[in-house]
């Protein structure tokens, strides 16, 4: 059954040895489509650019809250370059990130989140939200653009958050921590959210799911991420797969 991996940087420099070999195989692995979000402009030109070379790989072009202490407004401009393309189909990774203090000023990352919901607003395309220990802020800030419609990448937030991002069209993102031990809360979040809003990610390389935690993560190891969401629902693997990937390529265009 043909996989669609939401949320994978190949562009990222851990990919630097093998990334041709890595993409070349994916498809025979059965990962018939891979997403690769930008973090900043390089990064979001470096998918842009693998989006161009392989039939399987589209791209997300945008700034992360953590790559945003230099945002000025002609970053906007060259955004605007990149998503006129046509592989380019998101504004991505994009939101909130309260986790380390040396991240850029709060009220930065929330300007920068809002330009760039904005630009998504104009253009009529998705976003890819990253939100980590920011919930709030989060919420009450893509609440301000409410034709704006996207995933929560990896969903890190209460149950409660979930509904209200649900009932306002958005869709969550699972990846490899829904299979670690200490995964209540985002357990009880992929029991919560209906299988037409659920998107397969493994944000390769980092956060490879059990049995290969620890390890470079890349697509080929989403299954295990299905398998986990599957057990969870009651529903065949392949059929879990199949249902996340026609809700990525809805979400996208694709």
């Amino acid at each position: 059954m043909p996989i669609f991996d939401t949320h994978a940087h190949y562009d990222d420099s851990r990919f630097d040895g093998d990334r041709d070999a890595v993409l070349a195989a994916l498809p025979e692995a059965g990962v018939e489509l891979v997403l690769d979000p930008g973090c900043d402009l390089p990064s979001s030109r470096a998918a842009a650019a693998l989006a161009e070379r392989y039939g399987h790989v589209y791209a997300a072009a945008g700034i992360h809250p953590e790559n945003c202490a230099g945002f000025q407004d002609t970053d906007l401009a060259a955004l605007r370059q990149l998503l006129a393309q046509p592989k380019v189909t998101a504004i991505g990774e994009i939101g909130l990130d309260y986790y380390w203090e040396q991240n850029p000023p709060r009220e930065l990352q929330q300007r920068v989140l809002r330009d760039q919901l904005a630009l998504a607003q104009e253009l009529d395309l998705p976003v890819i939200v990253h939100d980590r220990e920011a919930h709030a802020d989060s919420l009450a800030i893509v609440q301000e653009f409410p034709a704006v419609r996207g995933v929560f990448h990896c969903f890190s937030g209460s149950v409660e958050m979930a509904r209200e991002l649900l009932k306002r069209g958005w869709y969550l993102g699972f990846d490899g921590p829904v299979t670690y031990k200490n995964a209540r809360k985002t357990v009880e979040v992929a029991l919560e959210c209906p299988l037409d809003r659920m998107l397969l990610e493994t944000d390769s390389p980092y956060m490879a799911p059990v049995p290969v935690r620890g390890t470079r993560n890349d697509s080929r190891s989403v299954r295990y991420i299905a398998e986990k969401l599957a057990a969870l629902r009651g529903l065949d693997t392949d059929e879990l797969i199949r249902l996340t990937a026609e809700n990525g390529k809805r979400l996208f265009g694709i």
